[in-house]
């Protein structure tokens, strides 16, 4: 077990879909290493049918997936992050509120599934493509060494993991 377990937040506008897949791969796949969440800035107030059904056929927990607003961890009392991630490309663009602790961000952009219209089959297809992007994506990010890397050395890495297959075009930069 680590010695100390890092807070991660995954932002999307609408926290319905990618920042909800997001938060329950790291969940379980972090390895005790992470607390995870998900929050949107324009929260729809529900989780898309296909995010829930993508992650329980690949065996992941959904149990407390809620769509909710950023506002929930930028106020007193909130957990004080050390990592906060965008995964669309709005998000990214919107002015994000102060986050307590100066966490460290990167723009880790996926298309978005919600907005592929279609068959149900062509629908669930792209929740699988942006399940599969993120997985990728917290894969690389879990197996940093984080406690032994100076705040340059883990921002170009969290820079390089937003660039993995499936990045879409928005912004990349990073605040340490």
């Amino acid at each position: 077990m680590p010695d100390r377990v890092f807070n991660v937040l995954f932002l999307c506008t609408g926290n319905t879909a990618r920042s909800i897949l997001a938060e329950k791969i790291l969940e379980k796949d972090g390895g005790g290493k992470f607390r995870a969440f998900s929050a949107g800035s324009h929260p729809k107030g529900a989780v898309n049918p296909f995010a829930l059904k993508v992650l329980d056929e690949a065996g992941y927990p959904t149990d407390g997936a809620r769509s909710k607003s950023w506002d929930e961890f930028a106020g007193e009392g909130a957990p004080k992050m050390d990592f906060v991630f965008t995964v669309c490309d709005n998000a990214a663009g919107e002015a994000c509120p102060h986050w307590p602790g100066q966490p460290m961000t990167a723009h880790w952009g996926v298309e978005d599934p919600a907005a592929v219209e279609g068959t149900d089959i062509e629908k669930e297809r792209a929740f699988v493509t942006a399940f599969r992007y993120l997985k990728n994506r917290i894969s690389a990010f879990a197996a940093i060494p984080i406690d032994r890397l100076d705040k340059l050395t883990l921002a170009t890495q969290l820079k390089e993991i937003g660039r993995m297959e499936g990045a879409t075009v928005g912004r990349t930069e990073i605040k340490a």
